[in-house]
């Protein structure tokens, strides 16, 4: 249940058919999508060349550096279309949830044949998902049994491949954007994948609204389990103490998308501002709880629960008010279930 209905929802502003569409794509695109995967880009390399220079799971350095590059991903994972889709490119960077547990099986399998495909960045590149990307290598940095599972010198190349694939990944996303895939979107036609300038608002609109909807059902819907049946350790990024960070630095992008797409519709512009200025301060608040243990305390949880009607709220705006006055709908998504 929603914590506030705003009735402003039914003011709605022009629809962007009657605005400048074209130039909505053209901001977001300048302005938020490749700024956001230059830096993935650039702190994945970084990333990869922390790991060649120590590879120890305890290198502060190392540690550092993946923490900087997960920050980079979180600012731009919203994004799911076009070129992170390309190869399962956003899988191979973040395999979450993991219901089944596969990465630290995988991790482990990989570990105890000394499996050399580690040793070739193309064979590497065809090895599960749940052994690549930034939870793989929160694992190796920070789980007790994988950090330490093995041989030393076999978990030091494991963890190079892993920066090594999470660059590889992060630069093919780049290269796709800095070339084809902009062309696509400010140039619509019958033949690509956008027939009009609104259909690209619309897949932003998409990637702002599923953005939200994750934050909400699965980075806090699920360590918040049910009140019977809290389940803390289901808390992303749990090992590396991130589980709040993630939230926060996605919140604070998707602000910049929403900002972007509210730019000529003064009512939800407004109410979007306010919506994410208090999630956000929500989740200053919660700094002491940074991967939501207490969720297994009633007061804790209660802490929790409103953050979580926070960016309810703001998805709530997007819905009913910025959707309309551009015209557009979610549509469905990967999060709405079979």
């Amino acid at each position: 249940m929603r914590m506030i209905a705003f009735a402003a929802s039914l003011l709605l502003s022009t629809p962007v058919w009657a605005q400048d569409s074209a130039a909505l794509v053209d901001t977001a695109i300048t302005d938020h999508i490749l700024p956001g995967f230059t830096s993935l880009a650039n702190a994945s390399e970084a990333l990869k060349s922390a790991a060649a220079a120590d590879c120890r799971s305890d290198s502060e350095a190392l540690r550092t550096a993946y923490h900087k590059g997960f920050d980079a991903w979180m600012a731009v994972n919203h994004l799911r279309f076009g070129p992170t889709e390309a190869d399962e490119r956003a899988f191979a960077l973040a395999f979450w949830p993991d219901t089944k547990g596969f990465t630290p099986k995988s991790l482990s399998k990989l570990i105890a044949a000394e499996d050399p495909v580690v040793a070739d960045q193309a064979e590497f590149s065809e090895v599960s998902v749940a052994a690549r990307g930034f939870f793989a290598m929160e694992f190796l940095l920070y789980d007790d049994r994988i950090s330490q599972l093995g041989d030393d010198a076999y978990r030091c190349s494991l963890i190079q491949a892993v920066a090594n694939d999470i660059n590889r990944n992060a630069d093919a996303i780049l290269t796709d954007w800095q070339s084809t895939y902009p062309t696509l979107m400010r140039t619509p036609s019958p033949e690509g994948p956008y027939t009009t300038d609104l259909a690209a608002v619309a897949e932003l609109f998409k990637a702002l609204d599923t953005g939200l909807q994750f934050n909400e059902e699965a980075r806090l819907g699920r360590p918040l389990g049910t009140f019977d049946k809290p389940r803390p350790r289901r808390a992303e990024a749990r090992r590396s103490g991130r589980s709040l960070q993630n939230i926060s630095v996605s919140l604070s992008s998707l602000e910049q998308l929403a900002s972007i797409l509210s730019a000529q519709s003064p009512s939800p512009s407004d109410n979007l501002t306010a919506a994410f200025e208090s999630a956000l301060s929500h989740a200053e608040e919660l700094q002491d709880d940074p991967v939501f243990a207490g969720v297994s305390d009633i007061q804790g949880r209660l802490r929790v629960e409103i953050l979580q009607q926070y960016i309810g709220n703001i998805r709530d705006i997007v819905l009913q008010e910025l959707g309309p006055a551009l015209d557009v709908t979610a549509g469905f998504n990967a999060l709405d279930g079979d």
